[in-house]
């Protein structure tokens, strides 16, 4: 009788959790709430027209996007790097030695967007590194299947940009990570995928869900040699505004992955992601244990091998779902 009315209450806990359902297509409905850089919601159509002009032009110039250097030595204003023009980088603050990182930002954003700067003073105020924010902005500031359709050109746009600066400066690929929230998670995907997996490593930020369950072109394992995502919005049967399966080497999936502490929406759940990252760089204190199984995460039951979250290893390794339980408030 004990062992029975102990099932009942794990399946009753189970069903409140919200259960993040591996592999499932969530059914999102053609009109959704999807925040801007300043998480401000606008209504997505899911089937508008996509706007054929802007990405016939930006498949033809792939490499149309900008890219704001930061350093130590410039942490506040940045230097543009332009792609093909060796001039802009001799003479920026770039230092091959140092590690580079790359932060690229979602919809209707841009290199003014506050997750650029809470990553970027997050990394220099650890060491020494060259920071890259991309602004893609000509593409994001179109209706979201516009945006969304564009991501791979821009993203193989940045691949090139990178192997420009690797054969300018001989910055090895073994020294760069590359960081992409919601649609820009996809991006730096296509990112690596451009350069055959060899950057160091791809953190995907709650990779964006709409229209991209089952789209080739959406973030991989093979991206990078090692390829992180940090699930906070993960879409179930009524859609996240972030894929809510496994689709990297490593998935953390922060107090469930479907929903964040204090947060009472979608939006706030989503870019939890870029906080709890920032966070993690300064602090590399938020610990996941592995899950063998969809189970365990919902149940929070996970007692597998531990692997912190985030943080600016360059030689990071791992595999599997990882449950990481975090505090309510800054820094987690």
């Amino acid at each position: 009788m004990r062992a029975a009315i102990v099932l009942i209450v794990a399946l009753a806990a189970y069903a409140a959790a919200g259960p993040v359902i591996e592999d499932q297509v969530p059914g999102y409905t053609r009109f959704i709430q999807f925040p801007d850089g300043n998480e401000v919601p606008h209504t997505v159509d899911l089937e508008e027209e996509p706007d054929y002009q802007i990405l016939a032009e930006i498949e033809r110039d792939p490499a149309n996007n900008q890219y704001q250097l930061f350093t130590r030595r410039n942490p506040d204003s940045s230097q543009t790097l332009v792609i093909n023009d060796a001039h802009s980088i001799h003479n920026s603050n770039f230092n091959p030695a140092d590690p580079t990182v790359v932060i690229a930002h979602g919809w209707l954003s841009n290199q003014e967007t506050n997750l650029n700067s809470v990553i970027r003073d997050a990394y220099l105020e650890k060491g020494d590194y060259n920071i890259i924010v991309l602004d893609w902005s000509r593409l994001a500031i179109r209706n979201y299947v516009t945006a969304a359709r564009g991501v791979p050109a821009v993203g193989r746009g940045l691949g090139q940009f990178l192997r420009f600066l690797h054969e300018t400066t001989g910055a090895s690929y073994s020294s760069m990570h590359l960081v992409g929230f919601s649609l820009g998670a996809h991006l730096v995907g296509n990112a690596g995928r451009e350069l055959g997996g060899a950057v160091a490593r791809v953190t995907g930020l709650d990779p964006a869900g709409p229209l991209w369950y089952t789209s080739s072109n959406r973030l991989g394992p093979n991206d990078g040699v090692y390829v992180e995502v940090i699930h906070t919005d993960g879409g179930t049967t009524v859609g996240g505004l972030g894929i809510g399966s496994a689709i990297a080497d490593t998935d953390f999936f922060p107090n469930g992955g479907s929903s964040q502490p204090l947060c009472l929406t979608n939006i706030c759940n989503h870019n939890r992601a870029w906080r709890y990252f920032a966070a993690s760089v300064s602090y590399d204190h938020l610990t996941g244990r592995e899950c063998s199984n969809i189970v365990q995460l919902n149940l929070n039951t996970c007692r597998g091998q531990s692997l912190n979250m985030g943080n600016a290893d360059l030689t990071k390794s791992g595999s599997g779902r990882y449950r990481v339980n975090t505090r309510r408030r800054y820094p987690y």
